[in-house]
């Protein structure tokens, strides 16, 4: 797309847009970055668009946000310690095209050297044409159940212990934004509180925890379920363990929940039980790891090698499965066909949902006026299919799209 100065108005028109829950017929109007509203712009300003851009009736969304992605295109971001600028570069700039304009790099259980050299290297960024932008880090352990520790190493598991020894093990905080946490664990309710009162969101996972130890731990702050169904206890009907909390009574609000929808972690019945047990909650997270992009072959997620054959990613010599090699456009399309939900409830679930975990509503997630234009155009004929990706505005992968510059007057209003 050629440059047009920021201050400058681009409208985006024959498109449908994903708004307010529904897909409705109107135009796209971006300024410095963000979306605007178009009638104070007309009527106050007295102005019309610098230039328009003709969308042949794509779909327009906001960008996906993946809060649970452990590298991809051969970079690990828990053990590629000593080329992590090139391995963030490399996974930010590759999601773009699966329409990805967010994402937490996710940190799994390793030793505590580890958490103090990466943590404050990951730092939050804006995102643009040279990647997706970074919400925060995600922390997946090492403060988890043992028995349920699914593709993380059996020696780096720590037991809480108390604040302290959080701050021992990860070190620099400033740069996270989500922890997984095993809410049965001896002191973890304080280390839960503590965290939300830093302004660090908490998931409960990796546990054997049951629904009175999950309803505990939402009770003093943690707001998500990391990869429901997966490294949790099966739902009972006497103990529904933590898939409980999605009906559960004795909470303060609804939680949020991963799914990891790629056809290999979680049956379509599963997708379509939590669907419709919590549908405003589901969070689709692709728990990508390394051979993301890369296809079959020995890679690894943390600590742990990694076999991967088809689209099944399993730790090497056993039949845990460790992480997933699913894009998020895979994601969505595979929640829609299987869970049977509308392109929209597909769509909310890989953007809206998650910048809600997050509380970044006010910037993303939607394509309310005064938030990040952060948007895709996907062709909706036949399976969702990402066309263009667009971050404050600029087009950041697709094909380039020519604007139409206007040539009349911008004043179009007597004074």
């Amino acid at each position: 797309m050629p440059s047009i100065a920021p201050s400058k108005i681009i409208k985006y028109t024959n498109c449908r847009l994903v708004r307010a829950g529904a897909i409705v017929r109107d135009d796209l109007w971006v300024r410095g970055g963000r979306i605007v509203n178009p009638e104070p712009v007309f009527f106050d300003e007295q102005v019309q668009a610098d230039a328009t851009v003709d969308c042949s009736d794509a779909l327009i969304c906001p960008g996906f946000i993946d809060i649970q992605i452990n590298g991809g295109f051969g970079y690990d971001f828990s053990s590629d310690v000593g080329k992590l600028e090139e391995a963030v570069s490399t996974v930010a700039k590759g999601v773009l095209a699966t329409g990805v304009t967010s994402f937490c790099p996710t940190v799994v259980t390793s030793p505590c050297s580890v958490y103090h050299e990466v943590l404050p290297k990951l730092k939050r960024t804006p995102g643009g044409k040279e990647g997706a932008g970074i919400l925060g880090i995600h922390l997946e352990g090492p403060f988890i159940n043992p028995e349920k520790k699914g593709a993380h190493p059996l020696e780096c598991i720590q037991k809480v212990e108390g604040i302290n020894k959080i701050h021992n093990i990860y070190g620099d905080l400033g740069n996270v934004a989500l922890v997984t946490i095993a809410p049965e664990l001896p002191g973890a309710l304080e280390v839960i509180r503590h965290l939300t009162s830093q302004g660090i969101k908490v998931s409960v996972g990796h546990s054997k925890g049951n629904l009175e130890e999950g309803e505990a731990a939402v009770n003093h702050g943690a707001s998500f379920i990391t990869h429901l169904f997966n490294a949790m206890l099966p739902f009972h009907h006497r103990d529904p363990g933590l898939v409980g909390l999605l009906t559960s009574q004795f909470i303060p609000r609804p939680v949020h929940y991963g799914i990891i929808a790629d056809g290999i972690h979680t049956h379509p019945a599963a997708l379509r039980i939590a669907h419709r047990t919590h549908p405003k909650g589901l969070v689709l997270v692709t728990d990508a790891m390394a051979a993301m992009g890369l296809g079959e072959g020995h890679h690894c997620i943390g600590q742990m090698q990694v076999l991967v054959e088809g689209r099944q990613a399993q730790v090497v010599g056993t039949n845990t499965l460790a992480g997933s090699i699913a894009t998020m456009d895979d994601c969505v399309r595979h929640f829609i066909k299987e869970a049977g939900v509308t392109v929209v409830e597909g769509i909310e679930a890989a953007s809206l949902h998650p910048a809600q975990v997050m509380g970044v509503t006010h910037s993303k997630g939607t394509l309310d006026f005064g938030t990040d234009a952060d948007f895709l155009l996907l062709c909706d004929k036949g399976p969702l299919r990402v066309l263009n990706t667009f971050i404050a505005g600029e087009c950041v992968a697709g094909p380039s799209l020519t604007p139409h510059t206007i040539k009349t007057p911008r004043v179009v209003l007597a004074k």
